[in-house]
């Protein structure tokens, strides 16, 4: 498939003989020039609508790209709006990889993982409830629409389909700083769902119908945990390489350029490797992005540090911003409507009936789990309110390119041919996600400064976080003011019983003494010296 098809529009493609040249296509220029202007329409009324309580980036981008696609249908008298035809290779090979490392190298790193295990319960047990109950509710309700010739394999696509949520609206409103935990869970949620529904959603495809039974579904969670810690340990892998390589070989000193350079290149490898090796991408090049922020980013020189954060997040921030316009312009597109063959009823009516699904689906796990975790934890600062679990419900009801792009993988048959039925069922898709984008994403702001009430920190949280690492030490050194009998008996009790009461903050502490001790000397980090060879004062680097 091509990466750019580009249709050409009678009115913009005709050039004079002479102009002509043989290695470009007026069409795509055409619209590539179309894109890049509306990119930079973006950025500005983006820039514009930042005090705004009902508009954010995402939204401009889809109502420009919406827009766009009205006008070309109007001056193509309603034949074609195709200016990018919608395209699984440009998304999940040129799109999504730059925006899901990024995620990873920005992400505070001490509260995602403190807040792992949360992470992974909403995202992997969540998710999984999410796709039965849409998979059992599509089942139920898609036939009384008058669609019947769907399969089994079908009805379990669509609930991997509409189980991958788009958070980019909610996290553009919450501040990591303010909110710390409500940030780390609501993202780290959203990328380990990506990764569970693509994952899901391969494994249906895969599936023998015929011989489903126990040991089929312990065959799938055996694939889903191998391909889940396998392209987990490839990120890190590859992320120490990385970070090896530029500290012993130290490119900064003749070209900041190279070590630039081989940062991104190796990153985008590491999603490579894992989708030829038939893994998760997202999870490899996720972690791969955690690890490289932690070692590799602190082994570069002081300009490439600046040059690469900025670098990464403007990428991100591009290629985020060019698949709303991507999603928004496609929706247009007049052969999947009029294949459809759909009254206004019958689409309004299916898109109903899976929009009520993914808010039931989701309620279904966020509520619950939020609640058991509760119970665990000991900690009043880390258990998640009421109005959190609101926030963190409402984050996952958007639906956006993950969605569309799984749609026509599934229902986008061969030569871009489509039956009625699938071509509703892809229209049907687009109107949630427009729906979902626009409508639940333009209240987002609003909701969450009424809902969340936000506050500073209190300032219990710190003194708990205070206590806890004076706890902490005792498994080290004990008091230092007390060398007692009794005070040793307390230390050698309160090393079992803490790891029980506080697992995620002891093994934190546990990990950053095996990580300045055997880590941080092979593969650098903070506080990473360096000697500078060819200095005749023998100057010393530190990299910080």
């Amino acid at each position: 498939m091509a990466l750019l098809e580009a249709e050409a529009i009678p009115a913009l493609s005709r050039s004079p003989p002479h102009l002509s040249t043989s290695y470009l296509s007026t069409s795509t220029i055409v619209a590539l020039c179309v894109f890049f202007t509306l990119l930079c329409a973006c950025i500005v009324i983006g820039h514009l609508l930042e005090e705004n309580r009902w508009a954010n980036e995402s939204i401009t981008a889809l109502v420009l790209g919406l827009c766009s696609g009205m006008v070309v249908l109007l001056v193509t008298k309603f034949h074609s709006t195709k200016l990018l035809i919608f395209s699984e290779n440009l998304f999940f090979l040129y799109l999504l990889p730059p925006i899901i490392f990024n995620a990873g190298f920005q992400v505070k790193k001490k509260q995602f993982f403190k807040n792992f295990t949360t992470i992974l319960l909403f995202g992997i047990f969540g998710t999984v409830i999410s796709f039965c109950i849409i998979s059992v509710g599509a089942f139920l309700l898609i036939g009384k629409t008058g669609i019947a010739s769907l399969s089994i394999e079908d009805y379990l696509a669509i609930g991997a389909i509409l189980s991958a949520t788009d958070s980019v609206c909610t996290l553009q409103v919450l501040s990591q700083d303010e909110t710390p935990l409500l940030y780390s869970i609501v993202f780290g949620e959203g990328v380990v769902n990506d990764a569970t529904s693509i994952v899901l959603f391969n494994s249906v495809q895969t599936l023998e119908f015929s011989k489903l039974n126990a040991v089929t579904a312990l065959k799938l969670l055996g694939t889903f945990l191998y391909l889940f810690f396998t392209s987990t340990a490839l990120g890190i892998a590859v992320g120490l390489i990385s970070a090896y390589i530029i500290k012993t070989l130290y490119f900064g000193r003749h070209s900041t350029d190279r070590e630039v350079a081989l940062m991104m290149l190796m990153a985008y490898l590491s999603y490579m490797v894992a989708e030829l090796l038939n893994l998760s991408g997202i999870l490899t090049i996720f972690f791969c992005g955690i690890v490289m922020s932690h070692y590799t980013w602190h082994n570069v020189t002081g300009s490439s540090r600046i040059t690469t954060k900025h670098s990464f997040a403007t990428i991100s921030f591009i290629a985020e911003t060019f698949i709303f316009l991507y999603v928004g312009m496609d929706a247009l597109d007049i052969d999947k409507w009029k294949t459809s063959k759909a009254s206004a009823g019958t689409s309004v009516a299916l898109s109903s009936a899976l929009l009520a699904l993914v808010l039931i689906g989701r309620a279904a796990f966020v509520f619950p789990i939020a609640n058991i975790t509760n119970c665990i934890k000991t900690i009043g600062s880390c258990k998640i309110e009421f109005r959190s679990q609101f926030i963190i419900w409402w984050a996952g009801l958007m639906r956006g390119a993950v969605t569309i792009a799984l749609t026509y993988n599934r229902f986008q048959k061969s030569n871009d041919t489509t039956s009625q039925e699938c071509a509703l069922m892809i229209t049907s898709t687009i109107i949630v996600v427009l729906f979902s984008t626009l409508v639940f994403g333009s209240v987002t702001k609003l909701m969450i400064e009424a809902v969340l009430l936000r506050h500073p920190k209190p300032p219990v949280s710190d003194l708990t976080n205070i206590s806890d690492d004076l706890r902490l030490l005792f498994l080290e050194n004990g008091d230092p003011s007390d060398q007692g009998n009794n005070n040793q008996r307390f230390t050698r009790q309160s090393s079992l019983s803490l790891l029980i009461c506080y697992p995620t903050t002891t093994v934190h502490y546990l990990w950053r003494k095996f990580d300045d001790k055997f880590m941080r000397p092979v593969f650098g980090g903070t506080g990473f010296t360096r000697v500078v060879h060819g200095s005749s004062s023998g100057e010393v680097e530190e990299i910080s």
